[in-house]
């Protein structure tokens, strides 16, 4: 398993228990507590978590710069992406503009349309969306702009220009990072833009989120938390309702 990999494991358990001891994670994660004690360092060097005697806690409101690859985020909350997915879609009508964001957890929402939905108009910036749009048959739009190898997307200048000709009823937008002081964040300061022109574009916007993407803050500003409703499995804090809508999926 990659470092990176294992770093992520990690950090997902340190997101449901928000401290954990060595041991723990050698037991949860099958392996060594000699590599467990190196990730940590590693993690505590780069500022993703606080190591502590004998394990680690989670920082909270923690600054971020990296961000997975779609490989690595694909493998990541795999059955609470699919329950988010699956209720974003449920809200979808014959007769919406739909605008959906690149990423993993909106991916799971292309994958759930059916029935009435599938009469909907879609524009995305995300390659597999599109490609899996064409095949369920919807009418799909792809903005102009270039790849955005490390996340599959389409951004640049000529993409936020497409986006705002248009105005859709719905947009899905992903989320690397979810703050009350900072709103919805994102590592690329490129996809930020891009997705506020999509979110300026809409009557209503959805961010699909996993519990682990609260109390996060990256880069690039995309808008404040009020400006979006929120779909998520879990909600961790629930100071987050005083300032936005927020639908929790439920427990699995």
């Amino acid at each position: 398993m990659i470092a990176e990999n294992r770093y992520q494991m990690i950090l997902e358990v340190l997101m449901r228990q928000k401290t954990v001891t060595v041991q723990q994670l050698a037991q949860l994660l099958d392996i060594s507590e000699s590599t467990i004690r190196r990730d940590l360092i590693a993690l505590d060097s780069q500022g993703r978590l606080k190591r502590v005697h004998g394990g680690a806690t989670l920082l909270e409101n923690q600054f971020y710069s990296n961000e997975p690859d779609m490989t690595t985020k694909e493998g990541l909350f795999i059955k609470e992406k699919k329950q988010i997915g699956s209720y974003a879609a449920s809200l979808i009508k014959a007769d919406d503009l739909v605008y959906i964001d690149a990423g993993t957890t909106t991916l799971q929402l292309v994958q759930a349309i059916d029935g009435e939905a599938l009469k909907a108009v879609y524009v995305t910036n995300g390659l597999a969306h599109t490609r899996l749009l064409a095949r369920k048959g919807c009418t799909v739009y792809v903005p102009a702009g270039r790849i955005r190898e490390r996340t599959e997307a389409i951004v640049g200048g000529a993409t936020m220009n497409s986006l705002r000709r248009f105005n859709f009823s719905l947009a899905f937008m992903g989320t690397n990072g979810i703050s009350l002081e900072r709103g919805f964040t994102t590592p690329d300061i490129e996809e930020g833009e891009m997705k506020a022109a999509a979110i300026a574009s809409a009557r209503q916007t959805w961010f699909l989120a996993d519990e682990s993407k609260f109390d996060k803050i990256y880069a690039s500003g995309i808008c404040d938390i009020g400006r979006g409703a929120i779909i998520t499995n879990r909600l961790p804090d629930e100071k987050y309702r005083e300032f936005t809508v927020v639908k929790e999926t439920g427990p699995l």
